[in-house]
């Protein structure tokens, strides 16, 4: 999948995915959700692909994507969204 509109529904999903694997309440919407996701996309296409990892379509893509969103996530909720 190309384009914008591919990398949106990308990033919604693996952002989706690292919420649900991230233990707390984090009071993200679909907005923040998506941008979580393609922000844990682009650092581990950037990391994997200049580290020879995998290549763009990949499973593991799918699964460097996850683990990158949910630390950003952790990130978030323990040091920006403190109280």
């Amino acid at each position: 999948m190309s384009g914008w509109i591919g990398t949106i529904i990308i990033g919604f999903v693996v952002g989706v995915l690292a919420k649900l694997l991230h233990p707390g309440r984090d009071d993200l919407g679909f907005i923040m959700t998506t941008l979580l996701g393609i922000a844990g996309a682009a650092l581990a296409g950037f990391v994997g692909r200049s580290m020879g990892w995998y290549g763009s379509g990949r499973i593991m893509e799918w699964i460097a994507s996850t683990v990158a969103a949910v630390v950003i996530l952790f990130v978030y909720t323990r040091f920006i969204k403190r109280k």
